[in-house]
């Protein structure tokens, strides 16, 4: 996969065109067809541990938006590199800036619009995943982590509380107690501690991280597209509505599916015994 600094790296396999890209990022690398229908995306501030500027999230805001467009793309793969995911926000942007500042810039915009991705994203975590490093991992819908990752919401540390999600999707995942111990001490949970907590669903070796998220994202990638979309949908739903309306949700969903041509290819696959070539249709 490429290694330039400042340009979109695109990548073409499987005689699948390359996505054209309208993006010139500064802080993001995209390797698209890192595996059939998958593009991974690569925070690139390696010097600054990933920190998470503004201008950073605009770039990755911009390249989801970009991949979510593009048929060629089914699954989204995030990482940062093997000593950072991301190391949290970028301080120095913040330290001087009064609440009307932080209130004008309105930066959760740009996270609501991630949060609003449609196609599934792993992140693909190794060291630290630290205050909004965190919280774009939680954003994803799958975490792969290696043994030495380390998540963590320190924002108490310095005077603040975190803003993106941290207090809210932490407790939803790993549970009141333990989300308090966290944000309130700005504690660290480690890869394995994360694992029996439910808030990464695999711990692998440093030098398979990478290559795991990607090779789950090549295995969502061959299912329907509209259906794991739909699947993606009812499960977020799962975490703003009661219990009776989450189910009627999932329900409308399910019967939608049998309007679509995938639903007629997978069946047919199963029946006859071959491989469903769904189309997205």
């Amino acid at each position: 996969m490429g290694t330039a600094t400042g340009i979109a790296i695109i990548r073409k396999t499987n005689n699948m065109p390359a996505l054209e890209s309208t993006i010139m990022p500064e802080f993001i690398l995209i390797h698209q067809q890192v595996a059939p229908y998958v593009a991974h995306l690569q925070l690139n501030r390696p010097d600054k541990l990933n920190a998470l500027n503004l201008e950073l999230m605009l770039e990755i805001k911009d390249a989801l938006i970009q991949l979510d467009a593009d048929d060629n793309v089914r699954a989204i793969v995030i990482s940062g590199n093997d000593r950072a995911f991301a190391a949290g926000a970028d301080i120095k942007q913040m330290a001087g800036r009064t609440a009307m500042d932080m209130l004008k810039i309105d930066q959760f915009k740009t996270w609501d619009s991630i949060r609003k991705t449609k196609k599934p994203m792993i992140a693909a975590v190794s060291g630290f995943a630290f205050g909004g490093g965190c919280e774009l991992a939680m954003i994803c819908d799958i975490m792969i982590a290696s043994e030495t990752a380390q998540f963590g919401q320190p924002e108490i540390n310095i005077g603040i509380m975190p803003g993106a999600g941290g207090t809210q999707r932490l407790t939803r995942i790993v549970g009141k107690s333990k989300a308090m111990e966290l944000v309130l001490g700005g504690q660290f949970m480690s890869a394995s501690e994360a694992l029996a907590y439910g808030l990464v669903s695999k711990v692998v070796p440093i030098e398979h991280y990478l290559s795991e998220a990607i090779k789950l994202a090549a295995i969502i990638a061959e299912k329907s597209p509209i259906a794991v979309q739909m699947a993606k949908e009812s499960v977020l739903k799962s975490y703003e509505m009661s219990l009776q309306e989450a189910l009627y949700f999932e329900r409308k969903n399910f019967y939608m599916l049998f309007a679509t041509e995938d639903q007629k290819e997978g069946m047919a696959a199963f029946v006859e015994k071959r491989k469903a070539d769904f189309k997205g249709k």
